[in-house]
């Protein structure tokens, strides 16, 4: 009796990690639906990407001022590392990621910055001299034939500037994927939550920044539908989402909390046909399918 108690239990504390996971994965995909709306209100993307981490520098800078008062000093070769981590892994992927969606759908996108783990594989392999297996290979062929597919369905639908915003995207993942690359063994010293606190913090400087260097301060002056878009981008679909990933791999652990979050470019897909009236088209589907199964199978073996 109490073994069964204790296996219900234990399903019961999966089923809820699981579903945490998904919700953290389609309000963190979402982002791209949200950036479109703002879009339309003629924002460019540096005024976009600063009202998101201007609204959600506050939540993060409180989370890194509580974790430093509770953590062990800082090695200032890490905080370096973070600094640099910051600027690549959230500042730069940030913002090819928002240039790149005003020229290509979000379901494009969000399937682009899905491969971003076979690019952490790929790094792994020149840099590391990691074997690649015929699973894995798979997983590379299948994933990219996926996006090829939507890329080229985009690409005559939508014009030449689909080849510019593919292009942005692919650097935004290959930004992101450097950052999981480098950010390894600093997890393991600094914390995770304190990490991407404090390379949030530095992001949201550096966007702010830029804010500033290339635009006049009245261009903080914008219709209340942007300021209103921009809080929810900045805490449902970036604050809340990552907390809530965390949160999923504490309980379910980082590999079913990396399956759950192949929700994502499916919602985003689906968010984009309901919201913005962008087209579902049997290509797309067939597309998102390849890189789904892709990645799942590349799930199943540690990277």
């Amino acid at each position: 009796m109490a073994d069964t108690v204790k296996e219900a239990d234990s399903k019961k504390h999966f089923l809820i990690g699981l579903w945490i996971g998904i919700g953290g994965a389609i309000l963190f995909s979402a982002k791209a639906i949200v950036a479109k709306l703002i879009y339309r209100y003629q924002v460019d993307a540096v005024t976009l990407i600063t009202f998101r981490m201007l609204f959600s520098l506050p939540v993060f800078a409180a989370v890194a001022y509580w974790k430093s008062s509770s953590s062990r000093p800082m090695d200032k070769r890490d905080g370096v590392r973070i600094v640099v981590l910051g600027l690549l892994g959230y500042y730069l992927s940030s913002f090819l990621d928002f240039l790149g969606l005003q020229y290509i759908s979000a379901g494009l996108e969000r399937l682009i910055l899905f491969l971003t783990p076979t690019f952490v594989l790929l790094m792994s392999v020149y840099f590391l001299d990691k074997k690649i297996g015929t699973r894995e290979w798979l997983a590379l062929v299948t994933s990219y034939s996926g996006i090829v597919l939507v890329f080229a369905h985009d690409a005559q639908a939508g014009g030449p500037n689909v080849t510019l915003g593919t292009m942005l995207v692919l650097g935004s993942a290959i930004s992101y994927a450097i950052y999981l690359l480098l950010s390894g063994e600093l997890v393991l010293r600094v914390g995770a939550m304190r990490l991407v606190a404090y390379a949030m913090c530095v992001s949201s400087v550096a966007c702010i920044v830029q804010f500033f260097l290339v635009h006049p301060v009245s261009m903080l002056i914008q219709p209340w539908q942007v300021y209103g878009l921009s809080v929810i981008n900045a805490l449902f679909c970036t604050v809340l989402p990552v907390f809530m990933t965390m949160i999923a791999v504490s309980r379910i652990g980082a590999p079913s909390a990396s399956q759950a979050g192949m929700i994502g470019p499916v919602s985003t897909l689906f968010l984009g046909a309901v919201i913005l009236g962008e087209p579902v088209t049997v290509i797309q589907l067939l597309g998102t399918a390849l890189v789904l199964g892709g990645i799942y199978l590349l799930s199943r073996k540690k990277i």
